[in-house]
């Protein structure tokens, strides 16, 4: 049914009613015009992994490899995104929603607080997407979104090794709050954000805690970022990209106030299909509850990557950590003082939309009293070595 505009005019402000069949056809028009710009996608992520001659006790402490991965084949988690994105309007608005079923979702910690305990879901984003026409646009994140640094992210399979690095370990990974970027030119992009916390619950407050560190209910969580992109006439540079960014605010984990820097590159080089990085981060935890001391950490990398084949690329990272105690707890479970790793991935991409990855890390332990890795579960740990063979299958959809 058709209706001219001037009835429709007449009708949004009251003076007649349209009939009931026309009004259902309007909303269905407006619901299939909406749908037609929401796009669902995601993956499956799947994992098998060897630990050799070292037990199933005390595994490295970086992100995602608990004892119940160790030895075995697990489903790591499985994602779903419902996402609108921003289009080319001056006011243009958008979401975006990434949910979360598996293991890592518990890991990930990005749960609401009245969640009743690790339940294998969780919502790494949810978010509502804003653009004001305030120079070349403004663009902003409204809810729950990643973090603003860090060299790798959550998702797996847009990073170049399969296991995470210590550097990621000891980042931010969500925050619920408010995240403006602006793009200032080809070569220059900033944002700048305010969150409850440091993350990752959703929620979450930096007051009312049972830590004795309360905070003032006006305190805050503050971050920015600047990216530099290398112009075309660079040469072999062109592209490249070198990223600076700081968070700081309560964290959850630690109950106490945490600053966490981060630099890092990603060169081309002069060699076809050779990109090469580099990530650092420090973290500097405040205001430690009475009888902890003093807690820090920090971690170097070196990341490699080569494309030798279409369907055929090697990766390689070595990074290097250190922590200032060993009892940090959480952030650095079963690491003690100094760490060494060398991670070799190769990757073939042999089904459509399937990445297929074989991986082995080495952990060395360089300094500190004790062993930290090794041995079995409830046993103190008997090994400054740590060697893991690790198979990944991502399907993405």
């Amino acid at each position: 049914m058709k209706i001219n505009k001037w009835t429709l005019g007449l009708a949004a402000v009251g003076l007649v009613t349209l009939p009931a069949g026309l009004q259902a056809e309007e909303q269905m028009q407006s619901v299939a015009t909406s749908l037609s710009s929401t796009t669902i996608s995601g993956y499956v992520n799947t994992g098998a992994q060897w630990d050799i001659g070292t037990g199933n006790g005390n595994p490295p402490g970086y992100s995602f490899n608990s004892n119940g991965k160790q030895d075995g084949f697990s489903l790591n988690v499985v994602k779903i995104s419902i996402e609108r994105p921003l289009d080319e309007a001056e006011w243009a608005a958008g979401y975006k929603v990434d949910l979360l079923f598996g293991e890592d979702a518990n890991v990930l910690g990005a749960q609401s607080v009245l969640s009743d305990g690790a339940t294998d879901l969780g919502i790494q984003q949810a978010y509502v997407a804003l653009r004001a026409p305030t120079g070349n646009g403004l663009d902003f994140k409204v809810g729950v979104f990643d973090t603003i640094i860090g060299y790798e992210v959550f998702d797996a399979g847009g990073n170049p090794n399969y296991s995470r690095s210590w550097g990621y370990t000891i980042e931010p990974t969500t925050h619920t709050g408010v995240l403006a970027s602006y793009q200032v030119n080809d070569y220059i992009a900033a944002s700048a954000g305010i969150a409850n916390t440091y993350g990752p619950t959703i929620n979450d407050r930096p007051f009312g805690t049972t830590s004795g560190n309360d905070k003032a209910e006006s305190y805050k969580t503050y971050m920015g970022s600047v990216a530099l992109t290398a112009p075309e006439d660079w040469g072999f540079l062109s592209g490249s990209t070198l990223y600076a960014g700081v968070v700081n605010g309560f964290g959850s984990g630690a109950q106490e106030n945490v600053t966490s820097i981060y630099v890092g590159t990603a060169m081309a080089t002069p060699i076809k299909g050779l990109v090469a990085g580099t990530a650092h981060d420090w973290q500097l935890l405040h205001d430690t509850p009475p009888g902890g001391g003093g807690k820090h950490a920090y971690a170097h990398g070196l990341y490699l990557s080569f494309q030798a084949t279409e369907k055929l690329s090697l990766h390689g990272r070595v990074e290097y950590a250190k922590f200032s105690a060993a009892s940090v707890g959480t952030l650095y479970p079963g690491v003690n003082e100094k760490v060494l790793g060398l991670t070799g991935t190769v990757q073939y991409d042999l089904w459509q939309n399937v990445l297929s990855r074989l991986e082995i890390r080495w952990d060395h332990q360089m300094s500190g009293s004790g062993d930290a890795f090794g041995g079995d579960i409830g046993d103190a740990p008997s090994d400054k070595d740590h060697v893991t063979v690790a198979g990944n299958i991502i399907y993405q959809f």
